[in-house]
Parts: structure tokens; C-alpha cells; sequence
């Protein structure tokens, strides 16, 4: 609710690849221009090695490494931080506007449950979001490891945690007509890969979803078991498919969509805070 939709608007309808990170030792957020420095003298050097290069076309990048102070849930969380790589080719004018090739944020909201019980040397910023080349990736990701004591790891979304995202966001309240809700499902076990789609009209999924909610603004495992469960029964009724024996691997809402791979798009401003919550949750819970 705090975070201004103007300055946020660009982490929206982007597909981010996500992270967990352990603490960072000893950042100071009054070093970030030497930071950016730093991390472009590094990239640079990499990419005399071969690493990141466009064939074809030489690039200069920079670097910029700024704080967003409105992405955080509570006081005990760290403002987050935003990386952006740059590049303007050399054959170009001068005046041509440099282009923004990668961008990665590091971010926690609510996130007092690792914060709490670390010491005052460590800033905690456990969700990493990632949009652009994997090169890049891996360069800024490796800078940040070295320098700062840290590890990355990528972060999966189990189905567990697909099905309590799709009934969370299912029940929210939007202004706008909605989008249909989706989960789709991967069926194990075939010689050819086979994925089952799975629609329901927003009004539908909200409706149900009200039914099953004993408490408003609180959710139990047995309301999603409950939610999900009627989403099946449904299904088999129409198509006499057991659902309940396929994975579930990506669930796509007005909010939000996710895969199990770890690959978030977020697509309402409204609702950023709690989806980065559930993130920062998640991620959390990776590195404990």
C-alpha cells in the first residue's frame, strides 16, 4: 500500500526469474555509486574474457545501483535495491539514449523473521528478481558473492505453494474486469509432454473461493486443500480426468502469474506488497 505506483510500474508485466540470498556482509547503501563502479569495472573485465558478448556488436555498459525505499513491508526491512546494466554501442552518437539490457532487484517485504536474528554487520535482502540475459545474470550475481560474503540460489515454486498462491489471488478484489484464472497442469509419466489448461472465469474462482474462506484476511492449508479440491471434482465431473495426479506448474491470475521454476510476472500495482511478501516468504524459508 505504501509503494508508489509511478515508481513501481516498471517491475510490472515483466517476467522475473527468482532468487534467494543469504545476508550481505558488510554493504553500505552510502557506497552505492562505487558499487556501480566496481561492478562495471568487473563486468568489463569478464567480458574481455568472452563472457556476455553480442556478436557482432561491441557494447559499453554501465552500471546504476539505486535504493527503492518504498518497496518494504515494515520498518525492520531493508529499502530495496535496484541494479540496472545499460548499453550503448559504440558506433552510436553520443546524444542516443543508453538502452537498458538487464535489470535485477533485491528486495524483502515482511521479511523480520530473518532480519530479527542476524547480526548488525548483515543487511538482509533475501528475494532477488531477475529480468534479462542469463550472462548477466550470472556476472552481477557472481560480484555480489564475492564482494558482500553471500550465496544465490535459484528459487522453485513447489505446488504446494502454486495452489495457495492461485486461492489467494482468486479471492482478491479488483476494480477492472479480470482476467480468467489458469492453472496449468503437467500430466507425468508419458513418452510425449502433455499439459492440461485449466480456466475459470474470475467471478467463479472469487465465489467459490468466498465459500471456502471461514475468516476474511486469514488463510489455512485446509481452505486452499478445500478450494483446490472442488476446482478437481469440478473438472473430473466434465472430462472424468483426475487432476489430483498431475502437477501443477503454473497458475495465472488478474494479480499475478507463477511457474514452478521460479518465474513470477506481477501485473497490479495494487497488489505488489503481498506478492513480494509471499516471495520474500519464500525465499526466507529456502535459506533457513
Amino acid at each position: 500500500e505504501k509503494a508508489d505506483p509511478q515508481k513501481t510500474a516498471f517491475l510490472l508485466r515483466k517476467a522475473w526469474t527468482l532468487y534467494s540470498v543469504t545476508p550481505l556482509y558488510r554493504f553500505r547503501r552510502a557506497r552505492l555509486r562505487d558499487y556501480a563502479r566496481l561492478l562495471g569495472a568487473f563486468i568489463a573485465a569478464e567480458k574481455q574474457k568472452g563472457l556476455a558478448v553480442e556478436v557482432g556488436v561491441e557494447l559499453d555498459i554501465k552500471v546504476a545501483l539505486s535504493s527503492l525505499a518504498d518497496l518494504r513491508g515494515s520498518e525492520l526491512d531493508q529499502a530495496a535495491l535496484l541494479v540496472q546494466l545499460s548499453s550503448r554501442s559504440k558506433a552510436s552518437s553520443r546524444s542516443s539514449e543508453d538502452k537498458l539490457v538487464w535489470s535485477g532487484w533485491f528486495c524483502s517485504v515482511f521479511g523480520d523473521d530473518l532480519s530479527e536474528n542476524v547480526p548488525e554487520q548483515f543487511t538482509c535482502l533475501p528475494l532477488f528478481l531477475t529480468h534479462g540475459a542469463e550472462s548477466y545474470t550470472s556476472l552481477v550475481g557472481s560480484w555480489f558473492q564475492k564482494t558482500f560474503d553471500c550465496c544465490f540460489r535459484r528459487l522453485a515454486i513447489s505446488p504446494l505453494n502454486l495452489s495457495w498462491m492461485v486461492a489467494m489471488w482468486a479471492g482478491c478484489k479488483l476494480d477492472r474486469a479480470a482476467s480468467a484464472v489458469e492453472l496449468i497442469f503437467s500430466v507425468p509419466r508419458l513418452s510425449q509432454p502433455l499439459d492440461i489448461s485449466y480456466a475459470i472465469h474470475p467471478e467463479d474462482a472469487k465465489a467459490l473461493w468466498d465459500t471456502v474462506q471461514k475468516t476474511p484476511g486469514e488463510i489455512t492449508q485446509e481452505e486452499v486443500d478445500v478450494f483446490m479440491d472442488c476446482l478437481y471434482a469440478h473438472f473430473h465431473r466434465h472430462f472424468k480426468i483426475h487432476l489430483s495426479a498431475a502437477k501443477l506448474v503454473k497458475v495465472s491470475t488478474a494479480i499475478a502469474s507463477a511457474h514452478c521454476d521460479g518465474i513470477v510476472k506481477i501485473l497490479h500495482s495494487q497488489y505488489l506488497p503481498g506478492v513480494l511478501m509471499l516471495l520474500t516468504e519464500l525465499a526466507i524459508s529456502q535459506i533457513q
